[in-house]
């Protein structure tokens, strides 16, 4: 099984956890993290998501997401077909970066595609010609978890 989690997703354990929602979240997304690291499940990364992390002006988020992203054995790169379906993408309505790791995701066909960001997923799971299932982090952990 394919995962592929945006930069807010990965960065999730480092949040504030004082609400619970943000608390149970970062405990999914530490669970989807433990069954990758026994292979239980792909972790996928992008060029978008590297660039994106190395961007971070936080060192210790910096440090986090890249030792995960440094794990993953696939990593899809950048091309001129996914950059002109992110263009698609933002003529819908999606933010630049949601756009490209949507894009990029749906041009390896992974099965989840995670976000904590509540406006994209609302977005993307109203889009009628996307293949992959488009999931928060508590919502992963349900559908991965028997």
């Amino acid at each position: 099984m394919k995962i592929y989690m945006d930069t807010c997703s990965l960065q999730r354990p480092l949040d504030d956890k004082l609400q619970p929602r943000i608390a149970l979240e970062a405990e999914a997304v530490l669970a989807v993290l433990a069954l990758f690291d026994t292979g239980a499940l792909t972790l996928v990364s992008s060029d978008v998501l590297n660039y994106e992390v190395n961007r971070n002006p936080h060192p210790q988020r910096h440090a986090f997401v890249s030792e995960i992203l440094a794990r993953t054995t696939e990593a899809i790169l950048l091309s001129d077909t996914i950059e002109e379906r992110a263009i698609e993408f933002q003529r819908r309505g999606f933010k630049t970066y949601d756009a490209l790791h949507l894009a990029s995701a749906e041009s390896e066909t992974v099965d989840y595609f995670c976000t904590c960001d509540d406006r994209f997923l609302r977005r993307a799971k109203a889009q009628t010609d996307i293949t992959l299932k488009i999931v928060s982090p508590l919502e992963l952990i349900q559908e991965i978890i028997p």
